[in-house]
């Protein structure tokens, strides 16, 4: 029989297990473990439209879930994610499918009832993973979507990347007074309040945060002209704010990828990266804040106005590479032609 999931999430947390192996090797152990009804569900050609069907609400989803596999799948599935996500994300990741037992007590559902279900996260492989392949994979559930993408043995890309937290601090319980989100929070409060009078009203497009990041689950991430204040019209001390606010979106990542999206951002000119607010200043549970910064490469977004504004989105979006980005597609594409 199956040990309950929260066991093994604590086991996980507790004993670890083995790292250092590449995404390309647990990705294809994780293969060979699933059954044919499971790799019908679990493994697609990487040009599939399934592969841009993203979301971060509780529904329907393709791919195995933790709930269907057995022990073994399930160390083998954290290990492929460990191996792409950075430390502090990693960890935000299991304390935000932890946040499912809480939101199931909130709301005083019944134990069969699994629409706050932390076994319910799902795991979907798109292509074949090799060192001359292009493939990626997919770990999504309810406030949690990474969409990775690889080159051979390159991580090109790991976005639309998304991190919700319901309630953004847990207010009652065992878990009372965790925010898994906090360093969004603190340093996008810290980098608004660090501004002059002058810059807030720059930066300030509106007095009422939006009821959800605008990007939602759109496959072409794409904004209007950016608004706010830019990065140039910001002090040395002010600059370095943001880059610390940017960096902790872009290191939920390995550093590899990470120190590449910054690249990016730098090549495309610091100078073209805006900062925009709306809402509330000041980090008051019931009063909503938004913001977003918005540059030639990347939107960061973030949204706590749900729940009595207690209910945090935030996403990362990379406008070159967003699901490996059209050029890689293409590559695939021609590497397949002739089969």
């Amino acid at each position: 029989m199956k040990k309950p999931y929260f066991l093994l999430i604590a086991f996980f947390l507790i004993q670890g297990t083995v790292y250092g192996q590449d995404a390309i090797s647990l990705a294809n152990r994780f293969i060979s473990l699933l059954n044919d009804a499971q790799k019908t569900e679990s493994v697609f050609a990487f040009d599939t439209e399934e592969r841009y069907n993203f979301h971060f609400v509780p529904k329907e989803r393709r791919g195995i879930t933790f709930n269907e596999m057995n022990r073994a799948q399930q160390e083998t599935a954290y290990d492929l994610l460990k191996s792409c996500l950075g430390d502090d994300a990693f960890q935000k990741t299991i304390d935000i499918i932890q946040l499912e037992t809480v939101l199931k007590e909130l709301e005083k559902r019944k134990p069969e009832d699994k629409w706050r279900d932390p076994g319910n996260y799902h795991f979907t492989i798109f292509g074949t993973p090799s060192s001359k392949t292009i493939w990626g994979w997919r770990f999504e559930g309810h406030h949690i979507s990474f969409n990775f993408s690889f080159n051979k043995k390159t991580l090109v890309a790991g976005t639309p990347g998304f991190l919700g937290s319901n309630p953004a601090i847990v207010l009652n319980g065992p878990m009372a007074g965790k925010q898994v989100l906090k360093q969004e929070s603190d340093v996008g409060f810290a980098l608004l309040n660090a501004l002059s009078n002058a810059q807030i009203k720059k930066a300030i497009i509106d007095t009422a945060a939006f009821p959800d990041i605008l990007t939602l689950n759109k496959r072409n991430a794409m904004m209007g002209k950016p608004v706010g204040i830019r990065y140039s019209e910001l002090s040395k001390e002010q600059q370095s704010l943001m880059i610390q606010l940017m960096s902790i979106y872009v290191h939920r990542y390995k550093p590899a990828l990470a120190e590449k999206m910054m690249s990016d951002i730098r090549k495309a000119g610091l100078e073209n990266v805006w900062f925009s607010w709306a809402g509330h200043t000041k980090p008051v549970i019931g009063k909503g804040a938004y913001y977003r910064i918005q540059g030639p490469t990347i939107i960061i977004e973030y949204d706590n106005t749900q729940n009595n504004a207690n209910h945090v989105h935030s996403v990362v979006r990379d406008l070159m590479h967003d699901f490996g980005g059209d050029l890689l597609l293409e590559h695939y594409k021609k590497g397949h032609s002739h089969k």
